[in-house]
């Protein structure tokens, strides 16, 4: 993980894009895994508001960000967050499912990532406070954090995880049947290669 964070950091003095489809191969860029292929083009990422690396990711890198503008028409991408990282990652996922059902995700993500990395989450009270400080409604969060959507919700992230075997996050798929692999990226271009390697893969 130190050798990924340091890739990182030499990747922000070059976001550059290749113009050129990018020379893809299996178990460099990414690996094929052995699950039904979805039944639409789809890219998840799973992630923990408790994973530095998750942070960098959104908040500095923007690579989900790119990741969803970069999408052909007709592509959808998903956010899900695993339950194994930090003390109330359970109570996130599930109030990250409630975010979902609201579609108030850009409304609440950066106020929970940078309290999980703050470590100052000790309670559901903690996180219904940070959903409320940022345009959710009292009702709306204590009417929908245990409704039978976000119930859904929370075993389809859960599910789902478990389905692709995560072990650690951030973590892409793309098709259901391709995992980015971010040690086969470029290191003068980790940015702009992650992109154009979903972007390619979402064509196989």
């Amino acid at each position: 993980m130190k050798k990924f964070l340091l890739t990182l950091i030499a990747a922000a003095s070059a976001v550059t894009f290749n113009a050129q489809a990018a020379d893809l191969k299996d178990g460099k860029q990414y690996i094929t895994i052995n699950q039904p292929a979805a039944t639409q083009s789809e890219v998840i990422e799973f992630f923990s508001f408790y994973c530095p690396h998750c942070y960098s990711f959104e908040m500095q890198y923007k690579i989900p960000q790119k990741v969803k503008d970069s999408l052909p028409q007709g592509a959808t991408f998903k956010q899900y967050h695993v339950n194994f990282l930090g003390r109330q990652s359970e109570n996130l996922t599930r109030a990250w499912a409630l975010a979902m059902a609201l579609g108030a995700e850009d409304k609440v993500k950066k106020a929970l990532f940078d309290a999980a990395q703050a470590d100052s989450f000790k309670s559901m009270d903690d996180i219904r406070q940070k959903f409320i400080d940022n345009g959710v409604s009292a009702e709306q969060f204590d009417g929908g954090i245990n409704s039978f959507a976000v119930n859904a919700l929370v075993k389809k992230q859960e599910n789902l995880a478990q389905q692709f075997n995560v072990q650690g996050v951030p973590d892409f798929y793309v098709n259901g049947k391709f995992r980015v692999n971010p040690e086969g990226l470029s290191h003068d271009n980790f940015i702009g290669d992650y992109v154009n390697t979903v972007t390619e893969l979402l064509k196989k």
